[in-house]
């Protein structure tokens, strides 16, 4: 029988049945991609550990308990003080013995930046796909690159599994400083707080909310001051830049020109957008660039598809937490109720919420 029948006919523990299910829905004509994302999941379980029993191990590295430690200190403070939930995630880890958990490739026509969507029951469609290891999202950009396709590929070192099972921490994670660390628990516990299917504008936007307002609390808890570093300032300055060229491509590709003058005008573009980079960078940022390898790097549609749908809808949240006075439940509560409204009035509710003062 098909390989992805025999997954739900014969299901090796029950607990993973939700996810099999997921796949066995999507359908057994994509059995190989679909079964490198069962066995990527698989492996992770498997090597989990719960952190309590590693910070009372005095042979563990007492770096990594150090660093463990922090991360049960804001996961502590996100279901105490944030409201998010409280269950087994976070306070589990898994080292994976790599840089990345999984790599994300994202695809688009030569000519437009319309993604190419991956389906699935329970998350929705999503503007990427994603493998657990970096070869094969190669070698599926290189099928699609064969298509005439424009692709990139990203390596991506936290994800949530939505609340289908304890999502641990990884070892892909614990480089980063402490106030990312706790940042990101605060993101992806959002995500299990509330997540609405094929809507990544929306819930990316809520839980970067949720991510920069946890983390404000989270400083103002410990007493820490606001960082004095530029990073934040540089990441929006930068993705206001993307951004914007993203925009002037989409106007050039609803233009009507013929293939040869929309591919020059792209090319046109990608260079317009390095040279305003190295202007920002000069004028702003005393020469030093965080982004340097990424503007350097071949560039393309898929490459700019990432940008934006963190952030397009957060001051509308901002706005909506402000309404109801800091109330973490209440806010929630309003959050549902946004997403049980159709697409469209949906996206006008947002729209409001952005106006307003």
């Amino acid at each position: 029988m098909p390989h992805c029948l025999s997954w739900l006919l014969d299901p090796p523990n029950p607990r993973w049945v939700p996810l099999l299910l997921a796949l066995g829905l999507s359908g057994c004509s994509h059995a190989g991609y679909y079964t490198q994302l069962l066995s990527g999941q698989l492996e992770l379980l498997q090597r989990r550990e719960p952190v309590a029993e590693l910070l009372a191990d005095p042979a563990r590295d007492p770096v990594l308990r150090q660093r463990l430690a922090l991360a049960q200190a804001a996961r502590a403070f996100a279901s105490a003080r944030l409201g998010l939930p409280d269950n087994r995630s976070y306070r589990l880890y898994a080292d994976l013995a790599r840089p990345f958990v999984l790599w994300n490739l994202f695809a688009t026509p030569e000519f437009s930046l319309a993604p190419q969507t991956q389906c699935f029951p329970i998350a929705g469609c999503v503007a990427y796909r994603g493998f657990y290891e970096q070869n094969r999202a190669r070698g599926a950009a290189a099928l699609l690159q064969q298509q005439g396709l424009d692709t990139y590929v990203a390596g991506v070192e936290a994800y949530s599994t939505l609340g289908w099972f304890d999502d641990p921490l990884l070892n892909t994670m614990l480089h980063w400083d402490d106030q990312r660390l706790a940042a990101v628990i605060f993101h992806e516990l959002a995500h299990q707080q509330f997540y609405l299917p094929g809507d990544t504008a929306f819930n990316e936007s809520y839980a970067s909310f949720v991510e920069a307002e946890g983390l404000r609390q989270w400083r103002a808890a410990r007493g820490l001051p606001v960082p004095a570093d530029n990073r934040e300032r540089q990441r929006e300055q930068f993705g206001a830049l993307v951004l914007a060229s993203r925009a002037r491509l989409e106007t050039l590709y609803a233009s009507g020109q013929s293939e040869a003058e929309l591919r020059h005008g792209k090319a046109v573009e990608f260079e317009r957008l390095r040279a305003e980079y190295r202007q920002l960078r000069a004028r702003e940022w005393a020469g030093v660039g965080r982004y340097d390898g990424w503007i350097d790097s071949p560039l393309n549609n898929a490459k700019l598809l990432p940008f934006g749908l963190y952030e397009q809808w957060v001051p509308a949240f901002a706005k909506l937490f402000r309404q109801v006075q800091g109330d973490w439940p209440a806010f929630y509560a309003r959050v549902k109720g946004l997403g049980e409204l159709p697409s469209a009035m949906r996206e006008q509710a947002l729209k409001n919420l952005q106006a307003e003062r």
